[in-house]
């Protein structure tokens, strides 16, 4: 097969966006993992077959026409919308209209009135109070963020690459190699502001551009895609939902660095997204956007997966690249650092998958309308999973800066039940909690890292006014102590004398003495630590020891704590609500959790410590206590 050239890219990249743009019937099924665990492809494999069985002309494919465009119409699977607790999700066009808890016995109805009909179907609307919502950006969960990275999820197929290129994509593949130079790209990804989204918020232009100016017949451009934090899935969303925009990332960055290899480091808990970038892959392999001499450049790279065994410790560079090479996967000192000496000893640019999602917009549209966005050291935005006792749940992006307050009550719709705000963690196990005083502070690297707290990949859990915050403080700290490698010393053996004064401390047989002693280790372990992992494990006990003193105390002091109550009841899963997704199983840290994809799953009751992670992780609420 002739390799593609640049004129080639240029043709097909009109005839994709003609095909498109013909497309004015469309139905599209969310083909997130919510959504799928909810039967949203049985909704898609019914509307496939019957609408053949009618007679009704289909497409699956933008590079096949129908006879009769008025007739016919195009059947996609998108990515996730984001809202994932109203799904299987169901969007017409032209009708414009977004169908929500979509089931099979539905299909008929939404075949006959919409599909055939051009009628919208009232009873399938998502409704806000006594407003009802006709598309996603009607909905407030959806109508008040700004997406950047996730602008085409839930409105394009997430399988189809020509779709891709249609909507721009590889066209800032095809300006950084044709109209850059590798000087030229690095220093706009430095204009840009962009940061990594990946946790310590590192400038991603300056970690390039030591690769960069690093000799060596090797160079790797590394994806991390392995988030562990509980309740987090920002990166599985947009691997699933736009898996080329992470790869045109990543080889843009192989060109302004002199890479020719990549590897996408996953998580084995996302089979969707993992199946979904292999696909991509296979598909820009045979396209010529990657190999040998892309477009006719010169430049090569090719790219490999290589799934994770869901240690947290694997976020960690220098534990990641280990993994990779086949090793355990546990940090290693520093220097040398990851641009020097990273994967098989060669220099490496290592960023997350939000991070190289980004980077293709900037390339297209330029560093200023980057930093335009955001603020004015964090610029851009950012993916967040908002999660726990607030209304609606799921995936958000909002330029950085945004407050707690609008998030958590604009989007989010404020707090379940009525019940008062307390609370939100944010930055999962190495980040800290933040209070009512705080609603107002917008979200970006600095103002937090001033709080003792951090970004991190963008976890946020809700607790309301009944939560104990030192039932909080024992998960994180059980989770991290978990998940600790063991290799050093202050986190393997500290963060276990810390648990064990927590477990007490809850049991209402600690002494004020531990409270002390909580304080020391804290110190010393954030100091003496080897890895971020160890070095942040304290946060979640630091700040709920600084805003929540009194919850301590109260266990203490008083041997009562009011907010512990309601968690002495056990805690179990109602089949007739649960979808099987795996959320809950995959962030249980005492693997209590048992049960097939896509099946009821249930809650060993010996095993469970009533933490509450199943319950702020479910997107269907179908956690209860008994």
């Amino acid at each position: 097969m002739p390799k593609m050239t640049r004129g080639d890219f240029q043709d097909l990249r009109a005839e994709a966006k003609e095909l498109l743009f013909r497309q004015r019937r469309q139905v599209l099924v969310c083909g997130g993992t919510a959504c799928i665990a909810s039967g949203a492809m049985k909704v898609y494999e019914y509307l496939k077959e019957e609408c053949a069985r009618r007679g009704i002309e289909i497409s699956v494919d933008l590079k096949h026409e129908t006879d009769d465009d008025d007739t016919g119409f195009h059947l996609k699977k998108s990515g996730c919308h984001g809202f994932c607790e109203i799904g299987p999700l169901v969007s017409i066009q032209p009708l414009n209209v977004l169908y929500t808890h979509v089931k099979v016995e539905d299909c008929d109805e939404i075949i006959e009135k919409s599909i055939i009909g051009g009628e919208i179907i009232d009873r399938l609307l998502y409704t806000a109070g006594e407003k009802t919502c006709l598309n996603r950006d009607q909905i407030p969960f959806c109508k008040n963020q700004y997406r950047v990275v996730l602008r085409n999820s839930g409105l394009t197929d997430a399988e189809d690459m020509w779709e891709y290129v249609a909507m721009g994509g590889y066209s800032a593949l095809e300006k950084a190699l044709f109209e850059m130079t590798d000087v030229q790209i690095c220093q706009e990804i430095i204009d840009s502001g962009l940061r990594g989204r990946g946790g310590g918020g590192f400038p991603t232009g300056r970690k390039w551009e030591s690769v960069r100016k690093n000799v060596a017949d090797v160079k790797y451009v590394v994806c991390n895609g392995d988030e562990g934090d509980p309740g987090a899935f920002m990166d599985q969303g947009i691997m699933e939902g736009s898996p080329h925009s992470v790869i045109e990332g990543m080889i843009i960055a192989g060109v302004a660095t002199g890479a020719t290899e990549g590897y996408i480091y996953v998580r084995a808990e996302y089979p969707l997204a993992v199946e979904r970038l292999k696909m991509a892959i296979a598909k820009a392999e045979e396209a010529g956007f990657l190999g040998e001499d892309i477009m006719g450049s010169g430049h090569s790279f090719h790219m490999h997966i290589n799934r994770g065994a869901g240690a947290f410790v694997c976020g960690e560079g220098s534990a990641l690249t280990a993994s990779i090479e086949g090793k355990r996967g546990m940090p290693r000192v520093k220097p040398p650092r990851t641009v020097d000496k990273g994967l098989w000893a060669r220099p490496t640019v290592l960023n997350n998958v939000e991070t190289y999602a980004n980077v293709p917009l900037i390339i297209t549209n330029g560093a200023e309308w980057f930093a335009s966005i955001g603020t004015e050291k964090s610029s851009g935005t950012k993916v967040f999973a908002l999660t726990g006792n607030v209304v609606n749940t799921g995936l958000i992006e909002v330029p950085m800066g945004t407050t707690l307050r609008e998030v958590i009550f604009d989007i989010g719709g404020g707090i379940k039940d009525g019940k008062k705000f307390k609370a939100v963690q944010i930055g999962g196990p190495s980040g800290g909690c933040l209070t009512e005083e705080h609603l107002d502070m917008g979200l970006d690297y600095d103002s937090l890292k001033k709080l003792g707290a951090m970004i991190g990949s963008g976890g946020l859990v809700v607790m309301d006014e009944d939560t104990c915050m030192v039932e909080v403080a024992r998960f994180f700290m059980h989770f991290t102590q978990n998940e600790s490698c063991g290799k050093c010393v202050p986190c393997r053996e500290g963060t276990r004398r810390m648990l064990e004064i927590l477990e007490k401390i809850v049991a209402n047989e600690g002494t004020l003495e531990d409270l002390d002693m909580l304080e020391e280790l804290s110190a010393t372990i954030t100091e003496t630590a080897l890895c971020g992992l160890g070095q942040s494990a304290c946060k979640p006990v630091q700040s709920t020891l600084k805003h929540f003193r009194h919850e301590y105390l109260a266990h203490v002091v008083d041997k009562h704590c009011p907010h512990c109550n309601g968690r002495k009841k056990e805690l179990q899963i109602d089949p007739e609500l649960c979808r099987g997704c795996g959320k809950c199983k995959n962030q249980c840290p005492m693997e209590a959790i048992e049960g097939q994809i896509r099946m009821p799953h249930t809650i060993d009751t010996t095993k469970c410590v009533k933490c509450g992670a199943c319950w702020g992780t479910c997107p269907f609420g179908a956690i209860r206590e008994e």
